[in-house]
């Protein structure tokens, strides 16, 4: 699956929120930026900074997940 797709599934409500935050290095999947065709896989680990809140998710089976962390930002992008 898509790391846009999984973002859309997980994260945000649209695809193109989901774009944007990896346009602009906002997601990194394992301690690395990503592009939206990156294919997840079991095991990556998913890191969105969203403006006001760091969410770190695993990726389990086929777009399953689970929530490691929701940490909040006190000083947001």
């Amino acid at each position: 699956m898509r790391l846009d797709l999984f973002l859309k599934i997980s994260v945000v409500k649209r695809r193109t929120v989901a774009q944007k935050l990896l346009k602009g290095q906002r997601v990194l999947v394992n301690g690395r930026p990503a592009k939206a065709s990156y294919e997840v896989k079991d095991g990556d680990i998913v890191e969105v900074l969203l403006p006001a809140k760091k969410i770190t998710l695993r990726v389990v089976g086929n777009g399953g997940y689970e929530i490691l962390s929701e940490e909040r930002v006190s000083k947001p992008f």
